[in-house]
């Protein structure tokens, strides 16, 4: 069964900072948008920034494979080839809060990760697979 595009809304502090790094960066295309909101297409999901700076900041870890991984984040799994172009693209462009590497080495589910925050604070996770059928591997 081919995937749904997933909708996810989440809080930023400025809509301009927003557009130039989901935009910019991230290379997400805008969708609609008002004074209040900005779609964007993320890799064929629809994600919304939406002007709540008062909803932004920090949220606590869980500690995964050895790192702090932040609890509330998002992101995509990216074909191995994208996420290594990805990871170069952004290095020296963000400071991330996991530095790619490989999680699980050697054992089921083995995936490329890292993580990053928008400027408002939001963490996203980019991760790949040498082989995709590990996604929900046990």
């Amino acid at each position: 069964m081919p995937l749904s595009p997933f909708h996810l809304a989440f809080p930023v502090h400025d809509l301009a900072a927003a557009r130039a790094f989901y935009g910019g960066l991230l290379g997400c295309a805008e969708g609609r948008s008002s004074d209040a909101w900005v779609d964007f297409d993320f890799r064929g999901h629809q994600i919304v920034a939406h002007l709540a700076p008062d909803q932004c900041g920090a949220t606590g870890t869980s500690a995964v494979d050895g790192q702090g991984v932040p609890v509330r984040h998002f992101g995509l799994v990216l074909p191995m080839d994208d996420w290594r172009a990805m990871a170069q693209r952004l290095e020296g462009k963000v400071d991330f809060l996991i530095q790619p590497y490989v999680r699980f080495a050697g054992q089921p589910g083995e995936q490329a990760t890292m993580f990053f925050a928008d400027p408002s604070g939001n963490a996203i996770e980019l991760k790949a697979f040498a082989d995709i059928g590990q996604l929900f591997a046990r």
